[in-house]
């Protein structure tokens, strides 16, 4: 029961989160900011609209949206929030797990080329070069989780009897593992440095350009499943800093939240200090992320036997 009540909270809450980069964002603008429940209007206005289709497009592009939602949604299916067992685990789902995350942004990429749109298909090569990148750091991560735990499970990195956190003995390694994977979120989640979720110019859009046909409930879709992955990998960075135990469900809960807020908060204060990169400085910002992955996992080939 307990992790069929986490898994319910993470999917309601998912949502709530961004709206706290746009309360931090709006601070450091001098401004008061949409309110914090801003995603949930802005879902329902969109469920309760109609799809528009353009006559060029197949039924590519409709399946698009729903192979992308169900991807991060699966995702959140094998996570242990807070430390709560999740609903399904095996030995090699997170390589399964983030090659499903692929198989969702693939199918967004060939709704994107469906619309054969230019700005669209800049936008799809675009995010699949930078993604390609990102995948790279997030396997140089699984390689020193494997040195160091043995493991190839989100359970057992986090739940099992040697949990991957800030405060064990490879604790000095994880910095530079919470530093990489942040990279990688900033990367995975079109979010500034690397893209602008709010830029309304086409030429300098990312993933925002793919999605340009869609509307109604299939953006809808897009956007809960953007709000999933989003919370996945603030999850995956929160469980890294501070290890769960189990039997302390509510203390857990709170201390799980407390410091997804914190993770979000630092989002904002990232996207108001920092510019957007150039489109040729993005990739040695993600390649910058695998650096330290792979720093981290040659150091345990010296130390770990």
């Amino acid at each position: 029961m307990e992790s069929y009540i986490s898994l319910a909270v993470a999917m309601l809450s998912a949502p709530l989160f961004p709206g706290i980069i746009g309360k931090v964002k709006a601070f450091f603008a001098g401004k008061q900011g949409p309110p914090l429940l801003i995603k949930y209007y802005t879902l329902s206005k969109l469920l309760k609209k109609g799809s528009v289709y353009s006559t060029s497009t197949s039924f590519i592009f409709k399946m698009g949206p729903t192979v992308s939602f169900t991807s991060a949604l699966i995702v959140l299916l094998f996570f242990p929030f807070a430390g709560a067992a999740p609903l399904f685990s095996f030995h090699g789902d997170v390589i399964v797990l983030f090659y499903i995350m692929g198989i969702g942004r693939f199918f967004t990429v060939l709704a994107a080329l469906d619309t054969a749109s230019p700005f669209a298909g800049m936008g799809a090569a675009r995010e699949v070069f930078f993604s390609t990148l990102a995948e790279i750091t997030l396997f140089a991560v699984l390689i020193l989780f494997y040195r160091l735990n043995g493991s190839l499970s989100f359970a057992e990195y986090f739940t099992g009897d040697n949990p991957l956190s800030l405060f064990a003995v490879s604790g000095a390694l994880m910095v530079f593992v919470i530093v990489s994977l942040f990279m990688v979120l900033l990367t995975e989640n079109s979010r500034v440095p690397v893209d602008d979720p709010q830029t309304h110019l086409e030429l300098t859009m990312i993933h925002e350009a793919m999605i340009l046909d869609h509307s109604g409930p299939d953006l809808a879709l897009i956007e809960l499943g953007a709000f999933y992955k989003l919370f996945f990998y603030s999850a995956f960075i929160t469980h890294v800093i501070y290890p769960f135990s189990g039997g302390a469900g509510i203390v857990n809960a709170l201390v799980f939240y407390t410091i997804m807020a914190l993770l979000y908060v630092s989002i904002g204060v990232t996207e108001s200090i920092t510019a957007r990169f150039k489109m040729d400085g993005v990739p040695k910002f993600i390649l910058t992320s695998f650096a330290l992955a792979f720093f981290a996992a040659i150091l345990t080939m010296g130390v770990f036997q």
